[in-house]
């Protein structure tokens, strides 16, 4: 990989973001918030900066794209797109958790709790911390799981004596407390350049967590 290289970076795990870099440098980024948009908005964002970034699709070198913890249907549209463009090109496709775009910069050593909406009345959520002997400067110290806010309640309150801050879209405050927001989709393409770097696998299976909502709640919707 040089400097030169172009990461498309994408998520669908909540509204719709995209992102277009070379090296580490972001050259344009879009999103639209609508949490149910995704298979409508994708591509016009996709096109949209890679014009403002003056690209054209074939130089692009490589794709990172969000596998979630999210919903069924919009996570989906973000990896079946990833994998057809990747396809199409003859160029990688690099799935990165979705949760480990809310993490930011931190101090070596310091975590953070991610907190974000899993529908159904239940969160989606994860402890990071900085490491810089990770690719990517994170390591997992709690895997991603669906759980309801309630149970986090005591788990957060003693975090937060700890140091641990809570990060999200602000969720359930009377619960949880403040959360520190600042999604940042271009995180997804760093993490999975680094990782690549250093031969690490950057796996595209969706991280559902639970059966789709289609399943789970008759006449739901995902």
């Amino acid at each position: 990989m040089t400097d030169d290289d172009v990461t498309l970076a994408i998520d669908t795990s909540g509204g719709t973001e995209v992102a277009v870099l070379r090296g580490e440098d972001v050259l344009a980024r879009a999103a639209r918030p609508d949490a149910r948009g995704h298979a409508e908005n994708l591509a016009p964002l996709v096109s949209d900066v890679l014009a403002r970034a003056g690209l054209e699709a074939g130089e692009v070198s490589r794709i990172a794209v969000g596998t979630g913890p999210a919903p069924f249907t919009g996570l989906r549209v973000g990896l079946v797109t990833a994998a057809a463009f990747a396809a199409a090109r003859a160029i990688p496709v690099h799935g990165v958790p979705s949760l480990e775009a809310w993490v930011p910069a931190l101090p070596e050593g310091g975590s953070v709790r991610v907190v974000t909406d899993a529908r159904r009345r239940e969160v989606y959520t994860a402890v990071y911390a900085a490491d810089e002997s990770e690719p990517g400067g994170l390591r997992v110290v709690e895997e991603p799981q669906v759980v309801a806010p309630a149970q986090l309640e005591e788990t957060v309150a003693a975090e937060r004596e700890a140091g641990i801050v809570v990060v999200g879209p602000g969720l359930y405050p009377e619960l949880l407390g403040p959360s520190e927001s600042g999604f940042d989709v271009a995180a997804l393409a760093r993490i999975a350049r680094a990782r690549a770097e250093a031969g690490r696998a950057t796996p595209t299976e969706p991280l559902y967590l639970r059966r789709p909502d289609v399943h789970g709640v008759p006449g739901g919707a995902a």
